[in-house]
């Protein structure tokens, strides 16, 4: 059975690079008959180098999952609640955004139902991506980029992605403890789960430790756009898919910082989501905070998923979910999610990682036709094309 599943696995990653075009992948699967590790494709597309174990990857969003676990541990030690409201730790701050700081509360930043706008589209963030790459972002400007821009929702009211909810949570982490984020995030996740290959970027970063990865991203900007007219609604059809890999190993990422800042490995990310899933880290009333879940249809990239504080839940007709993540900066990260270990028996799985689209389109073979049904966004559909060739055509299902 282990080797069917790692030959399967091999397959997808083979097939990643052949069709569609990703550099390097690769896959960590642990199971009951030991570790299987598996690449394909290059670690940098000019020496051609192979992707190895233990290459040190910018897990990007996956970085939250750290910082929901370590508010959690706060609320465990009885330092905070997750119904304190903002104001409670950082009284002022929001209303400079028009906020409202004593309704919104942690739970709400964590789960992404405060109300703040998309922060990742904020054309301040977009200009300098695109003409300061290696810019280092202050935590108070971060949270001046998260309220720069009117509430989108009333608090609670519905599930809108911002990472500024993170950035402010990250504040209130350090305000409670009088500590760093990042020593935060050490004492209560890496060092209990001895995580010995993982990390918060420091700010000012300019590498990664050996052995790692190119990071490249795919896909630019089209020809001629302003990075300040991106918006929620319109970013997916201003990508150009078909331009060459950009090599951003060198960008700065100190503006992820608590919505993800973090650099790990496979090996250590396949611990961590265990421990998560398995409430192998935190205490049983903790754990089910963490998986108390929202809906996220109202994201085109997360239809009939929940989201919980950091992670995503979703429904699986499949024992096995093989995903990709892609990181913010250029790393790909695999790994294997099975409901049998980490989630229930009736098909849900638990994913602090999860890429729904491409579960939907590369596991559970839903057609183009119902994903854009699901989905809604013809321009959302048009900019996702190159993700639909089907892979069932490729490695037919045994």
């Amino acid at each position: 059975m282990a080797h069917n599943t790692y030959e399967r696995v091999q397959q997808i990653l083979d097939w990643a690079v052949a069709a569609d075009g990703i550099p390097g992948i690769v896959a960590e699967v642990h199971d009951a008959d030991g570790t299987w590790f598996g690449t394909a494709g290059v670690a940098d597309l000019t020496t051609g180098h192979r992707r190895q174990p233990g290459e040190y990857l910018h897990i990007g969003s996956s970085g939250k999952a750290f910082t929901a676990v370590t508010a959690l541990a706060l609320a465990a030690e009885g330092r905070l609640s997750l119904e304190d409201p903002v104001n409670t730790w950082l009284p002022g701050v929001m209303e400079t955004g028009g906020y409202d700081g004593d309704r919104i509360t942690i739970r709400h930043l964590l789960n992404h139902t405060s109300g703040l706008f998309l922060t990742g589209l904020a054309p301040e963030l977009q200009n300098s991506l695109a003409t300061r790459p290696t810019r280092i972002w202050t935590t108070s400007e971060l949270i001046e980029l998260a309220l720069s821009q009117p509430p989108v929702a009333e608090p609670g009211e519905q599930f809108l992605y911002a990472n500024g909810g993170y950035y402010l949570a990250g504040a209130i982490i350090e305000k409670v403890t009088g500590s760093t984020y990042a020593a935060e995030v050490e004492r209560t996740v890496i060092r209990p789960l001895g995580l010995a290959h993982t990390h918060v970027r420091p700010a000012d970063a300019t590498g990664y430790p050996h052995p790692h990865p190119t990071g490249y991203v795919a896909g630019a900007l089209k020809d001629g756009v302003d990075p300040a007219t991106l918006t929620a609604e319109n970013w997916a059809s201003m990508i150009d898919y078909d331009k060459p890999p950009v090599d951003v190993t060198a960008l700065n990422t100190s503006w992820g910082w608590a919505a993800g800042g973090v650099v790990s490995t496979t090996e250590d990310l396949t611990r961590f989501l265990q421990a998560i899933a398995t409430a192998g880290l935190l205490p049983p009333e903790q754990h089910h905070m963490m998986w108390t879940t929202v809906g996220g249809d109202r994201v085109v990239w997360l239809p009939h998923a929940r989201y919980g504080l950091g992670v995503i839940e979703f429904d699986s007709a499949d024992a096995h979910a093989v995903h990709r993540q892609a990181v913010e900066a250029g790393g790909v990260s695999v790994s294997e999610v099975t409901h049998l270990a980490f989630g229930d028996l009736v098909g849900r799985v638990r994913d602090p990682f999860g890429n729904v689209w491409w579960i939907q389109t590369r596991i559970e073979d839903v057609t183009a036709e119902e994903m854009e049904r699901r989905f809604g966004d013809p321009e959302f559909i048009a900019a996702m094309e190159y993700m639909q060739r089907p892979e069932t055509e490729i490695f037919p299902r045994s």
